[in-house]
């Protein structure tokens, strides 16, 4: 009997083991508090400056067999690998998700809270800096690719990584919230360009934000990234878009045409009560069950339906 019983107990310790595992072993899941609130990341930036979110950016991380990739998430203009994700470093992890994000694109020099404002770099400098980031996540997971979660700025520089940084054979699926593959007429840059035009200053020679003049659908980089075609064949594309993205205008910028590998989502469709814009889709729960669908596509979930605010994205 008391072998029997340590039998028992031992099968119990080791199904535990796997369980936390996950298939295939690897990474363990998580049970992290997920709040849906696009500022949700900000009290941990306030609270460890440059520091990572709970879950993020564990270079120990093995990726399991049910999700072989990691996850790297890759902010907007303005943000920051904590206060750009509160709700998806939470949200991957208790998936079983190795997940990781950067800041990218800061202003050097500066002290706190500046260093907590990414995006401001040209954006071809801002893809190759993600390229070096891509590189040592393969590296200490020995994984082949990485699936890409990007808002805003960081939906376009992935695919400049792409395209002309060698980066095309290390990405799988690529998901976008608020994309901007056309550009933006965004705060007065169709008034403001050809008048810098005129200066002589150039798209990515605008003062502290050298990206934010990089937007206009002319300038030289949204140009080369359109240029033979925005998608490539060997990547899974899903765009997701918000009817009221303040930001990107018009918000079909984000919703161009591709083949079989592209999946366009407007998240008003089915959902009339989303208010979500620009900001705010990068924490709704709408949105981050489409992301789920998107990195998971073998086992979709039905996607909820909340009347959700602008802004932080959270039901109401």
């Amino acid at each position: 009997m008391r072998s029997r019983g340590i039998v028992v107990a031992v099968s119990v310790i080791v199904a535990a083991v796997v369980c936390a595992l996950g298939p295939g072993g690897g990474v363990a899941r998580a049970a992290l508090p997920v709040s849906y609130n696009f500022l949700g990341g900000i009290p941990s930036e306030l609270a460890h400056p440059g520091g990572s979110l709970p879950g993020s950016n564990d270079f120990t991380c093995r990726p399991s067999a049910a999700h072989p990739n990691p996850v790297v998430l890759v902010h907007g203009t303005g943000g920051a690998q904590q206060t750009n994700w509160g709700t998806y470093v939470p949200l991957l992890k208790n998936e079983g998700y190795c997940v990781y994000a950067l800041t990218y694109g800061t202003i050097d020099g500066l002290p706190f809270p500046f260093t907590a404002i990414g995006g401001m770099a040209p954006m071809q400098d801002s893809a190759a800096e993600l390229g070096r980031f891509i590189s040592r996540v393969l590296d200490a997971t020995g994984a082949q690719k990485v699936d890409i979660v990007g808002h805003s700025q960081g939906t376009v520089i992935p695919d400049y990584y792409a395209k002309y940084l060698g980066g095309q054979d290390k990405i799988d699926k690529y998901v976008s919230l608020a994309p901007l593959w056309n550009g933006t007429t965004l705060a007065g840059t169709d008034l403001i360009l050809p008048i810098a035009r005129q200066l002589g200053v150039p798209a990515d020679g605008f003062p502290i934000c050298n990206a934010c003049g990089q937007f206009d659908a002319a300038s030289p980089f949204m140009t080369k990234l359109r240029d033979g075609g925005i998608y490539l064949p060997n990547i899974t594309y899903t765009n997701i878009s918000t009817r009221y993205d303040e930001l990107v205008v018009p918000y079909t910028s984000g919703q161009q045409p591709g083949g079989a590998n592209v999946h366009n989502i407007v998240v008003q469709d089915g959902c009339p009560v989303d208010y979500t814009e620009h900001a705010g889709l990068a924490g709704s729960r709408r949105g981050a069950y489409f992301v789920l669908n998107a990195l998971d596509p073998a086992h979709p979930r039905p996607v909820p339906c909340d009347r959700a605010a602008p802004i932080t994205g959270s039901a109401f």
